[in-house]
């Protein structure tokens, strides 16, 4: 592993009458530099969604726009497990900020040299490239919660953290009207000017981030917090091997095979419905790119209040069971998905609040999959645990939503879209429910406590 990327060693204790006011600002601050940082990874992803009805006018069909977004998802979904291993072996301060700024460099690329643009080969590469580096997002963040949160405060926690995605995933249609203007109608802005604000984001989270409590002189967030998983000992706090964390953790694990085949159902809807919007909305209920940007904006802060919602019920109501609230979130997107196929042309409103209300509620299942994949392991492996729910959802779910999706829609037209939209609601319940019971945390130390 590349030295720089190796996590900083622990610092000498601070004194005990510090440590209270440090881990309090630290804990925030790391908690808003990992938002921020997520936020903007989403900048430079769902952009190329918002690019496809100008790429479709210069004569590209449904069908082949679907490779590039399918690359992603491809790319996204591979380097999110591999990257999550890696993630777990080091610094998490500097493995987002790199990932961003790499990222930055290929939509810089995409936007500012128009032959990039210029076959669905090279977008295909591209795009694949783009998706490799993306993956550096999520990993370090979920290493940092783990290691920064308890269980019994980590699902609202992350609720609030998963709207980093609402909050970058929303942006980016009113950030592309605002590139529009700023660059005299030019449609390549919706790469590059993007990536300048993540370039100065950054920065900022470079600035905020830091990599383990022990790495500042703090005891782990059990010892802090005085809650532990079950079977915790001093052992966990020791880095593990890459086969250590494969084949101990990850691939014994029946309830993370269950949650990661439920996972690839609940992003074929969620990415089946967002990266189709706004050509479904053009296309069938007649909508200009403003009015479909607004609503793809409305569909990703939507998600907002859903997602803390989601978090407090999972936490406070079945006491850190995840399996229970995603069933219920599921069964209601199930119902959302319905009235936006069936409501006619012409309905705009009724169009608008079935999509806010799948917002709502998609992304609820989103987070609480990728928080029961950090409650199953240790945290020494939580990012390789979130990296095969993630590998899951984007090599299998997000790239049928693609490819597949983009093929019915062109050869059986959108009424078999929405069938398999609705299939995967049902098939996504149906594994979920399979883990009703898994999940609690244990609130009282071990004989072994680790105060180290």
């Amino acid at each position: 592993m590349f030295s720089f990327l190796k996590p900083p060693p622990p610092k000498e204790r601070l004194p005990e009458e510090q440590v209270d006011s440090h881990y309090r600002r630290l804990r925030e601050q790391v908690f808003l530099g990992t938002f921020v940082g997520y936020a903007a990874y989403y900048l430079l992803r769902k952009n190329f969604s918002l690019a496809m009805p100008s790429l479709i006018e210069e004569g590209y069909t449904k069908a082949q726009l679907g490779y590039p977004l399918a690359a992603v998802a491809v790319a996204y979904g591979l380097s999110k497990f591999v990257m999550g291993n890696l993630s777990d072996r080091s610094n998490a301060r500097i493995f987002l900020t790199l990932g961003l700024l790499l990222s930055a460099a290929v939509n810089l690329v995409f936007g500012f040299w128009h032959w990039a643009t210029s076959s669905i080969m090279i977008m295909v590469g591209f795009m694949f490239v783009n998706g490799w580096v993306q993956g550096m997002g999520w990993p370090p963040c979920g290493r940092s919660m783990v290691h920064w949160f308890s269980i019994s405060e980590r699902g609202t926690r992350m609720s609030i953290w998963n709207v980093a995605h609402n909050v970058g995933g929303g942006l980016i249609g009113p950030l592309a009207i605002l590139g529009l203007m700023i660059f005299n109608d030019d449609w390549h802005s919706t790469f590059y000017f993007p990536a300048m604000v993540a370039i100065l984001i950054a920065g900022l989270v470079f600035f905020l981030m830091r990599d383990t409590p022990q790495s500042c002189g703090l005891p782990p967030i059990e010892v802090y917090k005085n809650e532990y998983p079950r079977d915790y000992s001093q052992a966990h706090e020791q880095e593990l091997t890459a086969s250590e964390i494969f084949f101990k953790y990850v691939f014994t694990n029946k309830y993370l095979w269950c949650i990661a085949i439920a996972n690839a159902f609940v992003y074929l809807v969620r990415y089946g419905v967002i990266d189709w919007a706004p050509t479904y909305l053009m296309e069938t209920k007649e909508y200009s790119f403003n009015k479909a940007s607004w609503a793809y904006f409305a569909y990703e802060y939507a998600g907002i209040p859903g997602t803390l919602l989601c978090g407090v019920v999972s936490d406070r109501i079945f006491k850190g069971r995840r399996a229970p609230t995603c069933v219920i979130f599921m069964t209601l997107v199930t119902i959302a998905t319905l009235v936006y196929w069936l409501n006619p042309p012409g309905n705009l409103w009724l169009d608008v609040t079935a999509l806010i209300a799948i917002g709502f509620l998609i992304y609820g299942p989103v987070m609480l999959i990728g928080v029961h994949a950090l409650d199953l392991v240790p945290k020494k492996a939580a990012g390789t645990a979130a990296g095969l729910t993630g590998m899951f959802g984007y090599f299998i779910g997000t790239v049928f939503a693609n490819i597949g999706l983009g093929k019915l829609a062109d050869s059986h037209g959108w009424d078999m879209y929405f069938v398999i939209i609705i299939a995967s609601c049902l098939l996504a319940i149906f594994f979920v429910a399979l883990t009703w019971n898994s999940g609690s945390a244990k609130h009282h130390a071990p004989h072994d406590q680790a105060d180290t």
